[in-house]
């Protein structure tokens, strides 16, 4: 009998266990495991834009409080004692077992709101007598694991509030357009009792009965003093909504970026601005309209706070309800010819390195680098220009020849070190056209770039002109992860120094502003803005980046299929964008010089050298302290001068008869374009007839070809052969060039100096041969004739 005894006993000690084991671990981890919507919000909470879950419900991921109306409502009409009982209350199960046998099938389940959240994740279990033994138990369960807050929050998430509407948030979305937390009294009454019967809130269907629920609620409320009696009537007077409303969409080619970058389901408190947003949208809209007159269908805009980088609005494209243009795709993310969007990046480099100064003199004549032949916009030439004016005018040549003396692969690597995801090919790859629109950016890293620049300057002035490696970063929409100014410096420079990039802003607040803007500089409201503008090739792309102290804006304009336009140039489109967005923004004050980095030196006004002995008129200016190191002027020299003005030489005068002055010499190219642009050039005197010249400079030189040119003949589309037309260019107008092609005369030239060629296929020898003397040889080769 005692053996039997303790048998019994071992086995109900092991069924106990058992139970014990089943009830520690009888709750599935998660709760809940629902898809959710993504949902993405500003910087102040308000939604911006949300995707629809993938099993096609309107399902927030969970929040995270309870608004005060919201709970106390919902206590009161769900569960008024939940905070005092342990997830199940035996005095309404009675009672509502009484009322079932009363009426004789169910019409009350007794449940408080956690054996309600067990319901919900058990996802339509039947309700009979075992399914609620089984949630009683799963209950007290829960109200272990969890606390009373937890509960109440997993409850608001995954109530049903009708439709495809499920979760308190999505709730008051769809029914109120706004947060839970600022519902009104009728509003969050209305929401606490729609789970107990969320069919009724569907337009024409027991409209009576929903705010019969609703309105006992509030009675209710006030009987608890929950409310006074002024809420009471205001509250009983509220309408219930009609029918769901829309979600908001306004930044949806950033929430799609959010779910591409890993955030899909998730809730993204974003950096946006939702008022700058809105206003930004109106004024690329209020551009669009008059774009598409002209086909062009695409517009993208980013503006971003300097100081953390970020994004402070987002329009990724133009809205067309059709989708007829390409209108999804994010173009702010989109690789595209930059134009000349990168020009002020290599000006920067030069100035930090001291290769030139912002006033030196590049050569803008015609130019043809390896087969390689670049274009002004204008088809024009300056014959030379400080490097300063070729950036905000936006030259080509002297942007090509400011590469080609920086060094292509220096240039190249300083891109790959700003984090310019698109330059993914070697620098072989691109060539000099990289500085033209021949390699691809998008508008988020660009736009970056110019913020960091300006990040990077500010924090020099700040913080005793020292650096912080993180200054140049991507710009961020996470309002988590911003990423503030360290409060601190160092002396390792990240990638371009303040004292370039101070030097780089200065001269784009040159940049000639679109017509809209004219006399920008009258009014007081004005500010300076440093910015560039690009065009790609065929009038595909319009850019526009500009850049305070305190804002980055980044425009983008064309057509996303990549189809050109007349007139489709960053300035035209791009600029007059650029400038509406920076007027929606704060006025603020202009860079401080970073003088640590700058020194003032005397430099030639004639050359932007640093001036040399000869040089006669000197300006005193700021440049960066590497460009100590540069040259000196080398366009003045001494020439040899008689009492008449003519040049001479010590052969035919003697040294009591000669004076010397300095002359503004340039290379015979460079000066037959620059003279015709600036009327107070002065060439070089002639020799006195009874001298002979002994030059130490040249007179003439060939435009085209250059040497050792490998050239192509192309044939018209009637068959005629084209000619080449070959280019001299002479200190004299009135010389007259002798031609003798492979030994053989061919003619002469005077004043214009040019002359038709169809040579044979084959090496050839071009010999020029001045008046005075002076011969030029060109070796060239024609490849062929060719359609």
């Amino acid at each position: 009998m005692l053996k039997q005894y303790f048998k019994i006993k071992y086995i109900f000690s092991a069924v106990a266990v058992l139970l014990l084991f089943w009830y520690a671990f009888c709750l599935p981890k998660p709760l809940f495991n629902d898809p959710t919507s993504t949902v993405l919000v500003d910087n102040q909470n308000q939604l911006l834009a949300a995707k629809i879950a993938k099993d096609g419900q309107w399902r927030f991921p969970d929040i995270d409080s309870i608004p005060y109306k919201f709970e106390k409502a919902l206590l009161y009409f769900e569960d008024e004692y939940f905070y005092k009982h342990p997830g199940i209350n035996p005095v309404s199960l009675y009672r509502a077992t009484r009322q079932n046998i009363k009426a004789g099938r169910i019409v009350s389940g007794g449940s408080t709101l956690t054996m309600q959240v067990i319901r919900l994740s058990r996802k339509g279990k039947p309700r009979n007598v075992y399914q609620k033994l089984v949630e009683c138990i799963l209950a007290t369960r829960t109200e272990i694991k969890y606390s009373k807050e937890e509960i109440l929050q997993l409850y608001a998430s995954n109530a049903p509030f009708g439709g495809n509407v499920v979760g308190l948030e999505a709730a008051s979305w769809r029914y109120f357009r706004q947060t839970p937390k600022n519902l009104s009294w009728a509003e969050a009454a209305l929401l606490a009792v729609l789970p107990n019967s969320p069919a009724l809130i569907h337009p024409g269907r027991n409209r009576d009965e929903l705010k019969k629920k609703r309105d006992f609620l509030l009675k209710k409320l006030f009987d608890k003093k929950i409310i006074d009696e002024l809420d009471l009537e205001l509250a009983l007077e509220e309408p219930l909504p009609d029918k769901p409303y829309s979600l908001p969409q306004k930044t949806m080619h950033l929430l799609n970026r959010a779910i591409k970058d890993g955030y899909k389901g998730d809730y993204v408190h974003s950096t946006i601005d939702g008022y700058l947003q809105d206003r930004t949208e109106e004024v690329v809209k209020r551009h669009y309209n008059t774009l598409k007159l002209n086909q062009i269908h695409n517009a993208a805009a980013i503006v971003i706070d300097v100081k953390t980088g970020n994004v402070l609005a987002y329009i990724g494209n133009t809205y067309d309800a059709n989708n007829s243009h390409e209108n999804h795709v994010d173009i702010i993310d989109s690789p595209r010819s930059t134009g000349s969007i990168l020009k002020p990046l290599l000006f920067a480099c030069m100035q930090m390195d001291g290769t030139i100064l912002p006033e030196t003199l590049i050569a803008d004549i015609p130019t043809q680098i390896s087969g390689y032949t670049p274009k002004n916009f204008y088809r024009t030439y300056d014959g030379a220009v400080p490097a300063s004016e070729a950036l905000y005018r936006s030259l080509n040549i002297p942007a090509v020849r400011m590469l080609q003396q920086y060094g292509l692969d220096k240039f190249h690597h300083k891109l790959k070190k700003l984090k310019l995801s698109t330059i993914n090919k070697p620098a072989d790859h691109y060539g000099l056209s990289i500085i033209l629109g021949g390699a691809e950016g998008n508008l988020w890293e660009i736009t970056g770039v110019y913020a960091s620049m300006a990040r990077t300057l500010n924090h020099f002035n700040n913080y005793s002109s020292k650096y912080n490696k993180q200054d140049f970063h991507a710009p961020n929409y996470d309002l988590n992860k911003t990423i503030y100014p360290a409060k601190r410096g160092e002396n390792d420079i990240s990638v371009l120094d303040a004292g370039s990039i101070w030097l780089t802003f200065e001269t784009l607040t040159n940049v000639n502003r679109p017509f809209q803007e004219t006399g920008w500089e009258s009014y007081v409201s004005s500010r300076n803005i440093a910015w560039k503008t690009g065009t790609s090739f065929g009038f595909r792309d319009g850019w526009a980046v500009g850049v305070t102290p305190y804002y980055a804006v980044g425009v983008w304009i064309g057509n996303a299929t990549g189809e050109g336009r007349p007139g489709l140039t960053g300035l035209n489109t791009a600029g007059p964008l650029l400038f509406d967005i920076f007027k929606l923004l704060p006025s603020n004050t202009w860079f401080n010089p970073p003088y640590d980095e700058l020194v003032k030196v005397p430099v030639c006004k004639k050359s932007g050298h640093r001036a040399s002995k000869y040089c006669l008129e000197t300006d005193s200016v700021f440049i960066h302290i590497s460009g100590l190191k540069s040259v000196q002027c080398n366009y003045h020299k001494l020439i040899n001068l008689d009492k008449n003005g003519f040049r001479v030489n010590s052969d035919c005068r003697s040294v009591y008869e000669i004076h010397q002055e300095p002359w503004f010499v340039l290379p015979p190219v460079q000066e037959w374009y620059y003279r015709s642009r600036h009327s107070d050039y002065k060439v070089l005197p002639p020799f006195a007839s009874d001298c002979d010249p002994v030059e130490e400079t040249r007179m003439m030189d060939i435009i085209y070809p250059k040497h050792l040119s490998r050239i192509f003949i192309p044939i018209d589309l009637d068959g005629t052969v084209s000619e080449v037309v070959f280019q001299v260019a002479h200190r004299n107008r009135e010389s007259t060039i002798f031609w003798h092609l492979d030994d053989n005369y061919i003619g002469k030239t005077q004043g214009i100096h040019e002359m038709s060629l169809n040579p044979e296929p084959g090496k050839h020898l071009l010999t020029l041969v001045d008046e005075k003397g002076e011969i030029l040889i060109r070796e060239f080769e024609i490849l062929g004739k060719t359609n």
